[in-house]
C-alpha cells in the first residue's frame, strides 16, 4: 500500500514552498515571473513522489493488518472529552488551509486557500474555510460589539448582539467565493493544484437575521433608499455598496452562526453580512454599520479594487455576481492515478444566480461530454457536488467540467471568456478548468487554446 493514497489516487503535495524560499517567491512574483511558482510546485511534486514508500504484504502469509490484532482492538482507548473541542485525526494533519507566498506583501492583508481536493460533500468545515483579510483578523468581545443602522431611516438604531440574537432567525446553506478566485489563471497556467486555483471558495450553513427586518425596525425609506453601505469594524474599514433589491428579497443575512456554532474569528465573529451569490468582499466581516443611501458609495474597495479591466482599457464596476462555475477536484492537479481502471470523477459546481441545473464532464478535452450525477440536495446559491463513473485506460487525457445553472447560463471556455474580457483581468474568472492526466498517472493544470 502507498502512503498518501486514497482510492488509488496519490494526494497532491502540500506546502509547496519551504519557509526559506518564501523571500525568493516574493521577489520573483513581484517581477511577474509565474514560471518560478510553477517550478516550485513541480519540485514539491517530485519530492512527494520520491518520498512515497511502498509496504508490500508477504505473499502467501496473508495480510498482517487482518491476521494480527492491533493495539486499538486489545486495549482501552483515550478518555471521553480529552479535548473539550474535537480535533481531526493526526493522520489528516496535512489537510489545512494554505497561504500562497508571493500573493500579498503582508500576512495580515492576505488569503488562505481551502483544501478542496480533500473535502467531501458540499459543506466546508469551519476550520478549513478560506480566509481573505485586509487588515488581519480579530477576536472581538461580543458584549461590546454594536451594529448601527442609519442614513435614510426614520429612527437610527444601535443593536447589541443580545438584541440581534433575540430576533427570529433563519439558517441557510450558501457558498462564498472571493472575486479573485482563479484570478492567477487569467493570463496562463499559474499554479498546479485545485487548492490554489479554486480554493478561495467555501460553503457553510449560516444562521442569522434577515437584514430587511433590521431595516424595517429602523423605518428605512426603501423608495428613496436604493443602496446600503455595509461597514466592517476592522482597521481596513472595509465598506461595500449593496443594492436594496438584494435585501428586500430577504436573502441577505446579518449572521452570527456558521455550521451550527458561532462564527469563527477569522470569519467575522461576532457578526458578518451574508450576501448570497455575490463576491465575498461584500460579505463584510465584523459588521458594525449599515447606512441606507440613494446612490452607490464608490468606496475604495469598489472604485479602485474589485473592478474588472476590460480589453478596451476601461474598468467595469459593481460586477459582483459570481457567475456559474465548476471544477473537478479529483482527479486534479498534483494528484497521481496509480493504476488503470475505475475512478470516480468528482467536483463542485455553483452559481450566484440560483441553483445548478446540470454538470457535464469531458475526458477528451471538450470534444465529448457526459452528464454527471448531482448529489442532493441542490440548493439556491450553494455548492453542488457532482460525480461521474470513469474507467481510465492508461492513456493521456484531459478532464473538464462544464456547469449550467437554472437561468440557462453555461460556463464558458477560456477562449469564450477572453473574447469578452481579455487576458489582463484579475476578478471573476469562471472559465472551464482543464486537468491533463499523463500516461504515468500524473495530473497537471493545463489550458486549452
Amino acid at each position: 500500500m502507498l502512503d498518501h493514497l486514497m482510492g488509488k489516487v496519490r494526494k497532491a503535495p502540500e506546502n509547496f514552498v519551504p519557509a526559506q524560499a518564501v523571500g525568493t517567491v516574493f521577489a520573483e512574483a513581484k517581477a511577474g515571473r509565474r514560471d518560478f511558482l510553477r517550478s516550485a510546485f513541480a519540485a514539491a511534486a517530485g519530492t512527494a513522489a520520491a518520498t512515497t514508500s511502498v509496504h508490500a504484504a508477504v505473499v502467501g502469509d496473508g495480510d498482517p493488518n487482518i491476521l494480527e490484532l492491533p493495539a486499538h482492538s486489545k486495549g482501552l482507548g483515550q478518555a471521553v472529552v480529552t479535548d473539550g473541542y474535537g480535533k481531526p485525526s493526526k493522520f489528516e494533519a496535512n489537510v489545512q488551509r494554505r497561504q500562497s507566498p508571493g500573493l500579498t506583501q503582508t500576512k495580515q492583508a492576505s488569503v488562505s486557500f481551502a483544501p478542496l481536493q480533500s473535502l467531501f460533500g458540499i459543506v466546508t468545515p469551519s476550520g478549513l474555510h478560506f480566509e481573505r483579510h485586509h487588515q488581519g483578523w480579530w477576536d472581538i468581545d461580543p458584549s461590546k460589539h454594536r451594529l448601527m443602522v442609519n442614513g435614510l431611516v426614520k429612527n437610527a438604531k444601535v443593536f447589541t448582539m443580545d438584541e440581534i440574537m433575540r430576533l427570529p432567525s433563519v439558517s441557510r446553506f450558501h457558498f462564498i467565493e472571493c472575486g479573485a478566485n482563479t484570478g492567477m489563471e487569467w493570463g496562463n497556467v499559474a499554479v498546479p493544484t485545485v487548492q490554489y486555483t479554486h480554493g478561495m471558495l467555501s460553503c457553510s450553513e449560516f444562521t442569522g437575521v434577515p437584514l430587511i427586518r433590521l431595516l424595517e425596525m429602523a423605518g428605512a425609506d426603501l423608495k428613496k433608499g436604493k443602496f446600503i453601505l455595509a461597514e466592517g469594524a476592522d482597521g481596513s474599514s472595509m465598506t461595500r455598496t449593496i443594492p436594496v433589491e438584494l435585501i428586500t428579497s430577504g436573502q441577505v443575512l446579518v449572521a452570527y452562526g456558521q455550521n451550527g456554532e458561532m462564527l469563527r474569528p477569522e470569519q467575522g465573529y461576532p457578526l458578518r453580512l451574508v450576501v448570497p451569490g455575490v463576491q465575498g468582499v461584500s460579505w463584510v466581516k465584523y459588521l458594525r454599520r449599515i447606512e441606507v443611501g440613494d446612490m452607490p458609495y464608490a468606496t475604495k474597495d469598489e472604485a479602485i479594487h474589485y473592478v474588472d479591466l476590460m480589453p478596451d482599457g476601461q474598468h467595469r464596476q459593481y460586477s459582483s455576481i459570481q457567475e456559474c462555475k465548476s471544477v473537478v477536484t479529483t482527479p486534479s492537479g498534483g494528484q497521481m492515478l496509480l493504476d488503470k481502471g475505475f475512478y470516480n470523477i468528482t467536483g463542485l459546481a455553483w452559481s450566484g444566480r440560483g441553483r445548478i441545473k446540470r454538470v457535464d464532464v469531458s475526458v477528451d478535452g471538450g470534444r465529448n461530454w457526459r452528464s454527471a450525477r448531482l448529489e442532493g440536495p441542490v440548493m439556491d446559491k450553494c455548492l453542488s457536488r457532482f460525480n461521474l463513473d470513469w474507467v481510465w485506460n492508461g492513456e493521456e487525457c484531459i478532464i473538464q467540467s462544464r456547469a449550467m445553472d437554472e437561468t440557462g447560463y453555461v460556463q464558458p471556455t477560456y477562449q469564450q471568456l477572453r473574447a469578452v474580457r481579455g487576458s489582463r483581468s484579475i476578478y471573476h474568472n469562471n472559465a472551464i478548468q482543464s486537468w491533463a492526466v499523463h500516461a504515468n498517472g500524473e495530473v497537471a493544470n493545463v489550458q486549452l487554446a
